[in-house]
């Protein structure tokens, strides 16, 4: 066996090791879905379909002492509740770890209404070429919840453009925005056009909360499984944020499916758009249901073309300059010194200059929909 027969053998296990790994988590994230939603729309057929049968949950008793309950029990808890009708339970998967025929996941449940956040962790493994839950336990915290999510949009772009110059997506301005939604009691998502792993850059560990979500592997788990356009559930949502870095030149204004979220969110949710940096990029192309660009008459920032590197070879990638085509949408742009925080707020389109305004626009949104 020659050597280039040997390498092409050793791409295609590994290449196929890949894939059987996803699909193994693919579907143990149906199986935990089967609870979540089961137990969020009251379907007991659903919520048993995700354990074994002989499964035990191990909870909380009101004292906190331990309640050790079977699979059966906890099913008769949704009995008398109408089957496919919202609780109010919402759910959301934080992490997967898988080894062969054994998985530990970890899961949010949040109540709104009571202002309960749940953690669940539990223990799987395959049987019968099925994954089941065997064990399940969970505690609860009381914390302030909104019922409207915030939906940060990303891009998957490891390059600008077909070069072979680098970017990502800024994680300064992802970290710098969700603390503030987090703290004010927000769940966030993220979505990309393809889903899963998105590429970052800008990260600086000196700076402790970078260096905080940078190690927190939930966190960094969610960045890893960003969300497709398909999966976004509009109503849920009251405010999108485009992430800037480089990335955020490509992929993302010419989405559709991205276009038609965004859209939706602000004139059937009645909520906010809004972006950072390179992430105006991201609205350029945007459209309201009368056929006019969302930016048409509004003031708009974001990072100005003059400040970015004209004799760059990275530059000359650009699909488009973000304040030429915010002038021609007919948009107002506005701008401030270099290195300086800046947002302008036009109604509920609320944009930021740079990586220094994230946390300021994250706040603006915050103040908006407390407002409403």
């Amino acid at each position: 066996m020659n050597k280039v027969t040997i390498l092409i053998l050793f791409f295609f296990t590994l290449g196929f090791n890949n894939l059987f790994a996803q699909t193994e988590k693919e579907n143990i994230q149906k199986t935990i879905d089967n609870y979540i939603t089961g137990t969020s729309y009251n379907n007991i057929a659903q919520i048993k379909k995700a354990f074994y049968k002989d499964a035990d949950l191990f909870l909380d008793n009101k004292d906190m002492s331990l309640n050790v309950v079977s699979i059966s029990q906890y099913a008769e808890w949704f009995e008398n509740k109408v089957n496919g009708e919202f609780n109010g339970r919402v759910g959301r998967i934080i992490s997967i770890d898988v080894f062969q025929n054994i998985a530990a996941a970890k899961a949010e449940i949040l109540l709104p209404k009571h202002n309960l956040k749940f953690i669940d962790l539990f223990i799987l493994k395959k049987i019968k070429d099925e994954w089941k839950i065997i064990s399940k336990t969970a505690t609860s915290e009381k914390k302030t919840i909104k019922s409207n999510k915030i939906l940060f949009i990303t891009s998957n772009a490891d390059f600008y453009g077909n070069s072979d110059i680098p970017t990502g997506n800024s994680f300064s301005e992802i970290v710098n925005a969700y603390n503030e939604f987090a703290k004010a009691g927000y769940t966030i998502d993220f979505v990309s056009p393809e889903g899963g792993a998105v590429p970052l850059t800008y990260i600086n560990t000196s700076k402790k909360l970078e260096k905080e979500y940078l190690y927190n592997p939930d966190f960094m788990y969610t960045l890893k499984n960003t969300l497709t356009p398909v999966q976004i559930v509009i109503k849920q949502y009251k405010a999108v944020y485009f992430v800037g870095g480089g990335s955020a030149m490509f992929g993302v204004a010419d989405n559709e499916q991205i276009q038609k979220i965004a859209m939706a969110i602000y004139e059937k949710n009645h909520g906010i758009i809004s972006s950072v940096c390179h992430g105006t990029a991201g609205i350029v192309n945007l459209k309201t249901k009368d056929g006019n660009y969302l930016i048409k008459g509004k003031k708009v920032n974001g990072y100005p073309d003059s400040y970015e590197k004209q004799g760059a070879e990275y530059y000359k990638h650009f699909p488009f300059k973000i304040q030429e085509t915010v002038k021609k949408r007919g948009g107002k742009f506005k701008f401030s010194e270099r290195n300086k925080p800046h947002v302008e707020i036009d109604g509920r389109l609320i944009t930021g200059q740079n990586h220094l305004s994230s946390k300021a626009v994250a706040l603006k949104i915050i103040e908006s929909i407390e407002k409403e």
